[in-house]
C-alpha cells in the first residue's frame, strides 16, 4: 500500500494554551507566553525546597459519567477529553469497531498520583480503593479509552520515552498499511510526573536550573547560546488515521531507530539514520522538506548535536520551529502533539516561532523566531528523540 494512503483525519489536542486544537494553533502563532511556578498537587517538594517552572493545562471538561469520572487519574481524563474531539471530528461513530485500533503512546505515566496514594494511605492501608489494582498499569489509559468509545480492533500502550507519541504515530500508520485496521488512533498521554521525577530530571542535567525563577518566561530556551535545559509542560494528543488521502495530510514515511545509548545522552549518528529512513521510505530527498519540527528541549548537548544533524543531513533550506519554547516539554506527548502542531501549520499557512530565541547556537540554519511566519507547508520533516536512544523521524505531506 502507498505511504501516501494514510491521512489525519482528526486531531485533539490539550496543553497549558488550552483545550482543543484551534487553542493550540492560536496560542502557537501567538507565541504565548504560559510558564510559571508548577502548582499541581505533589509537583513540588513538601519542604518547600523546591521551585519548579513548567507549564499546567486547565482541569479537564468533564465528559466521564461521574461514576467513571471519580475512578480516573487526571491524565486518563485528559485522555479521553483530546480522544473525544479527535473521534468527532473524524466521524468514528460510523466506522465498524472490529477495524478501529489505538496506540497510547507512553510509559510510567502516573507517578504523580501514585506519590500523592502513598501518602494519602501511608497510614491506614486497609482501605485502599480496589480501583489502586488497576490503573498503576499504563493499560488503564487504554481500557478507558476503548471501553468509552467502541475500539475493538486493537488497543495497546507503548513506551519510548519522549519519542513515545511519534512512535505511536508511527506504529499507527504502519497498523493501516498492514491492513490490521481500517482507522487507527495515536495518542500521546500526559506524563503526570512527580516532584521525585523532577528531581531525577535535574540531577542528570536535563532540566533547566531555577535561575529564571523571577522570570519563568525566559527559562526555556530551545537552540539559544543561554539554554540550560528543558521545562516540562502537561501535554496530550490524538491523531486519528485513515486510509486515502486528504484532510489533514499524510503520513509519508518513518523510522524509529535506537543508538545504543541507555540514558539521556543524543547520539547525532542515530538521529541522521533515522531522518535517512523516514525519507526514504517517503521517497524524497532532504532538499524536498521545507519545514522542520525539532525535538528541540533547550537542553545544551540536545540542542548542539539536533542542529549539527539537521545541518549535516542537508536541511538548512528548511523553516525550523521548536513547539517546546511554548508549550514545554509533554515527555511522552511531545512527539503527538508536535505531530499536530505541524498538521495545523500546514492548514493555517503559517509557522509559530521558538521563543527566547535570541541567540541561535547555529546561525546559519533557517529558524522561526520573532513571531509567526506565513509558509505553505508542502513536506514536513517530524523528529523526535528520547531517552535510551530512541531516535525517530516522521514525513508529512499536505493534503492534495
Amino acid at each position: 500500500m502507498a505511504n501516501s494512503e494514510v491521512f489525519v483525519a482528526g486531531i485533539g489536542a490539550a496543553c497549558g494554551l488550552g483545550w482543543g486544537k484551534a487553542a493550540l494553533i492560536e496560542g502557537l502563532l501567538a507565541g504565548r507566553d504560559v510558564f510559571s511556578v508548577l502548582a499541581r498537587p505533589g509537583r513540588q517538594a513538601p519542604d518547600g525546597s523546591t521551585a519548579f517552572i513548567g507549564v499546567e493545562m486547565p482541569e479537564p471538561p468533564d465528559i466521564l459519567p461521574p461514576r467513571v469520572a471519580r475512578t480516573a487519574g487526571f491524565g486518563a481524563r485528559a485522555a479521553i477529553a483530546v480522544l473525544d474531539e479527535a473521534w468527532r471530528e473524524a466521524g468514528l461513530d460510523d466506522v465498524d469497531p472490529q477495524r478501529i485500533g489505538l496506540i497510547v503512546g507512553g510509559a510510567n505515566l502516573s507517578s504523580r498520583e501514585h506519590l500523592l496514594a502513598v501518602a494519602e494511605y501511608a497510614d491506614r492501608l486497609k482501605f485502599i480503593p480496589p480501583r489502586h489494582g488497576h490503573v498503576f498499569f499504563d493499560s488503564d489509559i487504554v481500557g478507558l479509552c476503548a471501553s468509552t468509545y467502541a475500539i475493538r480492533g486493537f488497543a495497546h500502550s507503548l513506551g519510548a520515552a519522549s519519542a513515545s507519541g511519534a512512535v505511536a504515530v508511527l506504529h499507527a500508520a504502519e497498523a493501516i498499511r498492514a491492513g490490521r485496521v481500517d482507522v487507527c488512533i495515536a495518542l500521546g498521554a500526559v506524563q503526570d510526573v512527580s516532584y521525585l521525577d523532577l528531581l531525577g530530571l535535574r540531577a542528570l542535567g536535563a532540566m533547566g536550573s531555577s535561575r529564571f525563577a523571577d522570570r519563568p518566561g525566559l527559562a526555556c530556551r530551545p537552540f539559544d547560546v543561554d539554554h540550560d535545559g528543558f521545562l516540562y509542560g502537561e501535554a496530550c494528543a490524538a491523531l486519528v488515521l485513515r486510509r486515502g488521502a486528504g484532510g489533514y495530510g499524510s503520513i509519508l514515511g518513518g523510522a524509529q531507530v535506537v543508538d545504543g545509548q541507555r540514558g539521556p545522552e543524543p547520539c547525532g549518528e542515530g538521529q541522521s539514520r533515522a531522518i535517512a529512513a523516514a525519507l526514504a521510505q517517503a521517497g524524497m530527498s532532504a532538499a524536498a522538506i521545507d519545514y522542520v519540527n525539532a525535538h528541540g528541549t533547550g537542553t545544551p548537548k540536545g540542542d548542539e548535536i539536533e542542529a549539527a544533524t539537521l545541518r549535516s543531513m542537508g536541511l538548512q533550506q528548511a523553516w525550523i520551529n521548536a513547539g517546546k519554547s511554548i508549550t514545554g516539554h509533554g515527555l511522552a506527548a511531545a512527539g503527538a502533539i508536535e505531530v499536530a502542531a505541524s498538521f495545523l501549520q500546514m492548514h493555517a499557512g503559517a509557522l509559530h516561532p521558538t521563543r527566547n530565541l535570541d541567540t541561535p547556537l547555529d546561525p546559519n540554519l533557517r529558524w522561526v523566531r520573532g513571531g509567526a511566519q506565513s509558509h505553505r507547508i508542502r513536506h514536513a520533516l517530524k523528529v523526535s528523540f528520547g531517552f535510551a536512544g530512541c531516535d525517530t523521524a516522521l514525513v508529512l505531506g499536505a493534503p492534495p
